[in-house]
């Protein structure tokens, strides 16, 4: 048994050095080359083992949902799903069973990006800064992000927002401390910039309809626009990812074969350019079809029932 999984590793090894020696700046693979479904499943698979720099966590089995109190159980049986495949884990809030996220992740070895999200809610606000700093003093919090998506979603004003960061910020020298927000949003909002310690974009090709053929591109450029609004400051792309499945928009089709090479070209890319990226998502999530439709559900390496796909 521990000759064959060698054997396997290092295969996949030699065929992501060879992934990466093909890759080409902005088209990225080549994919002629994997013409079969079962040739594309084994490069998607090999980019899998090789690991990645992070990946976001997502906590909800089926039937549950944001307001329900997930148990530490369930989530350290989840962060040993992923652990052998990233180095990082971001997460998204700090109560309702979130908190348990970073400690289990701390436990098992892996660096945390930890969020407090914020909305409209001002009460719910202040439990989720609170438990931010409680975490980041128990020493689980890697990079701290305050608020993901807020302005983005208009829950609150500019101000607001950047007296929560400086709250953080004063609260925990000597951790990076940024807000999570669309790429575009850094150059609206210099303010925020000079906030932050990290840029932390959200970078979907999807979402503005981009082909698949195109996507890489497209992601550079949204990776582009924001490290020039980040005036040198350390950009980390904090969501990236393709739905296998659901509604399309415009030029941009969900399916297996696009979430595949997404991916594929997302992680030869972001390991040859050194960039940081979370890849979005770890399972998929039921929930979220009500959100974004159909195709919310489906944005996970793994199923719902936590099998890996493909």
């Amino acid at each position: 048994m521990s000759f064959r999984e060698e054997q396997y590793y290092a295969s996949s090894k030699e065929s992501f050095i060879k992934l990466e020696k093909d890759f080409k700046s902005h088209e990225g693979v080549d994919f002629n080359e994997y013409s079969s479904e079962e040739d594309l499943k084994k490069l998607w698979h090999d980019t899998l083992e090789n690991g990645m720099h992070g990946l976001c966590f997502s906590m909800y089995e089926d039937q549950q949902k944001p307001g329900d109190v997930i148990t530490i159980e369930q989530v350290e049986r989840r962060i040993k799903i992923i652990k052998p495949y990233t180095k990082w884990v971001r997460s998204f809030s700090c109560i309702e069973g979130n908190e348990h996220i970073p400690r289990m992740a701390h436990k098992h070895g892996l660096k945390n990006m930890v969020g407090a999200w914020l909305s409209d809610d001002l009460e719910m606000n202040e439990y989720e800064i609170e438990g931010l700093i409680q975490l980041a003093k128990e020493g689980c919090v890697d990079i701290a992000a305050v608020g993901n998506e807020v302005l983005y979603r208009n829950d609150l004003s500019l101000e607001q927002l950047l007296g929560y960061i400086k709250r953080v910020k004063e609260a925990l020298p000597g951790i990076p401390v940024g807000y999570v927000d669309a790429y575009y949003e850094f150059s609206k909002h210099p303010e925020l910039v000079e906030v932050s310690d990290v840029i932390l974009a959200n970078c979907y090709p999807y979402w503005e309809g981009c082909s698949i053929e195109h996507s890489l591109n497209h992601m550079q450029q949204m990776y582009g626009q924001a490290a020039h609004a980040a005036n040198g400051k350390k950009v980390i792309i904090t969501e990236s990812g393709w739905p296998s499945k659901g509604e399309s928009l415009r030029g941009a089709h969900s399916s297996e074969e696009n979430a595949m090479k997404y991916f594929i070209n997302a992680q030869a890319w972001s390991s040859k350019d050194d960039i940081d990226m979370f890849y979005f998502s770890s399972f998929d999530e039921s929930w979220k079809v009500g959100a974004e439709g159909v195709v919310g559900a489906y944005w996970g390496l793994w199923d719902k029932h936590e099998k890996l796909k493909y």
